[in-house]
Formats: structure tokens, sequence, C-alpha cells
């Protein structure tokens, strides 16, 4: 068994090794990252990236990430002003600077984060890049989390149940379902969930799936109430320094566009969260005092209401950018029944 287990791992670490650049890398990037350093932002998919940018320039641009820099809501700034050359911004912690991507957090959509994504990407190419949203980086990706559910400390069995909780909602259409639930809304960035809860400062948060493992929701919210297609979907993009991706050579940038700028990236980030949405609910079944309560057919008929008010609303708020709103929400549906 134990030559068995040693072969694969033998093969894989040779072709590493036949792949590796034969020179050190002519570019090297620094990434600021504020998740943990296990969550799969920080284990898979910054690796992931990585390892993308190697393969496309040769291994002629590379790399680095570096934790804390500064919290998520400064990350924008951050590159902007070229403190970094990438990051990974989630839109809903900068209340008011963007609206455009509310679209893609809309709850109802039906497909996994990566058709979310891929969708996004190209909705965005078409509806969305015209609001201009991202001026000062260059926007190199756009993905979505999986559904986001409730996670709490008390057992919550139906949706009336959540008017009056204290819960943490993380800005965007995630915080117009909040208020719309009747919750008290607690504003804090995912890394510090933990201890708002600990600290029984909120009694829930509304997160997906992975934040069971990835900021060990199974300690202190112990609770799942899940409403199948989930309560919202969480904006995300990868945005880089211009100056950075103007500093490197015509080829370089050119195979960065054509190979993993833009789609294939997207896509990329939404195949893996699925994967850790997946690890998440996992984590959370294997622990004895966890629990996982399915939402009523009463509660998804009173929630398609709500639905239907916070989706209604944020139409009128493209429509005020000059976004077609009723084609773009439409793009997405269409291109997420492909993938």
């Amino acid at each position: 068994m134990l030559v068995k287990k040693l072969i694969p791992l033998a093969s894989a670490v040779l072709a590493g090794v036949l792949m590796a650049p034969l020179h050190a890398a002519d570019h090297t990037l620094t990434i600021s990252s504020w998740a943990p350093p296990t969550h799969g932002i920080n284990a898979t998919m910054w690796p992931n990236f990585i390892a993308m940018v190697e393969e496309a320039t040769d291994g002629r641009v590379t790399a680095e990430l570096k934790m804390g820099l500064a919290p998520p809501p400064a990350q924008m700034d951050l590159v902007q002003d070229g403190a970094a050359d990438l990051s990974l911004i989630f839109h809903g912690y900068q209340s008011g600077r963007f609206i455009a991507t509310k679209l893609i957090e809309l709850p109802g959509y039906e497909g996994s984060a990566e058709a979310a994504s891929i969708a996004y990407w190209r909705v965005y190419e078409k509806h969305l890049a015209a609001a201009n949203e991202h001026k000062g980086v260059k926007l190199i990706a756009l993905h979505t989390h999986g559904p986001a559910q409730l996670h709490s400390t008390q057992t919550i069995s139906g949706l009336d149940e959540i008017a009056g909780m204290k819960v943490r909602v993380p800005g965007g259409v995630g915080g117009d379902v909040g208020k719309a639930l009747g919750a008290i809304g607690i504003k804090v960035p995912a890394p510090k969930v933990y201890e708002t809860l600990a600290s029984n400062a909120a009694d829930g948060v509304v997160m997906p799936f992975e934040s069971r493992k990835g900021f060990k929701l199974t300690e202190v919210a112990k609770n799942v109430y899940e409403l199948p297609g989930g309560l919202y979907r969480g904006s995300f993009a990868y945005i880089m320094n211009e100056d950075a991706f103007a500093g490197l050579p015509a080829d370089l940038q050119q195979a960065l566009e054509d190979k993993v700028f833009g789609e294939p990236l997207s896509a990329m980030l939404g195949k893996v969260w699925d994967s850790i949405d997946v690890e998440g609910r996992a984590v959370t079944e294997a622990t004895a005092d966890n629990s996982i309560n399915a939402a009523s057919d009463a509660d998804l008929a009173a929630y398609k209401v709500i639905q239907s008010n916070v989706k209604a609303s944020v139409m009128g708020e493209l429509d005020s950018l000059g976004i077609d709103s009723a084609a773009a929400y439409q793009m997405v549906v269409d291109e997420m029944a492909k993938n």
C-alpha cells in the first residue's frame, strides 16, 4: 500500500520539476490577502492564480503572498496606492462605492459558484463595465461565493425567527436581505466574525458554507438555517495596480490577458469556492453538536416575496446607472444555464 501511495506522489514531484522554469522570475508581484492563512482563498485560490501566471509567462512572472497588510475594506485603496500589486476585494464592504456588482448578489439564481462567476464576467463585459466602478485599478477577475446561509448560536427553524436577531451582514444585497428580514444588522468583515460571535456581540452571521471551516463557525455558530439557493451570493473582484501591469513587457501583458485574466481566472475562482463550500458542509456534518435545519415550504414561499422586493430595488439602482438591468439579469440567468 505504501508503494502505491508513493508512486503518484513521486510522479507529481517529477512533473513539477520538469515543468518548473529553468530561470528565476523576471518580475515578482506582491499579493495582499486578508483571509486567514488556512482559508481556501490563501490555501488554494492565490496559489492557483500564481500557477496560472507562471505557466502563461513561462515562469517570467510570479507573485508572493503577504497577509495582514490592511483590513478587507482597505484593499482597493491599498492596491490603487501601490502598497500591493494585487488583492481580492469584497464589494459589499464598501457601501455606496459599488452598485452594479449587486446584480450577481441577488438571491434566486440557480447554479454553482463556477457557473455564476463565468456568467458574472461575461455580463460585466457586456453590461456592467460602463459603470466604471473599479476606476483606479485594473480588474482582472470577478467571482461569487456559494449561496449564503444563516449561521447562528441558537437553533433557527423558521424565517420569522430572524426578526430582532443581531446578525452580521456583509453589505450589498446581504445587507438589503438582512434589513428585509428584520434583523439588526452588524457590519464587521469576515475575519472578525469568530470573535463577534464568541463575545455574543452577534446572534448569527450570513455567510456561505465554506465559513464553517474557513472561519471556524462550527465552534461559535453551531446551527445553520439553510434556504435552497441561499439568502444571497457575495461579489468579489481580483484587482491589480495599473502601474504594476503597465511595468510588465508587452508580451507578458498579452500572455496574462489571453490566458489568465478575465474569464479563465473567474472560472477557476468560482470552481474553488464550490469545493470549499463542500468542505464546509462536510465539517459541519461531522461535528456532533452542529445542526443544519432546512427551510420549510412555507418559508420558501415567504422568501420569494422578499426576494422579489430586493430584486426590484437593486434593478432600480442599476437602471439609475444607465444599465439595462432587465437584459443584464436575464443574461446572468441564461449564461448560468449553459454551465
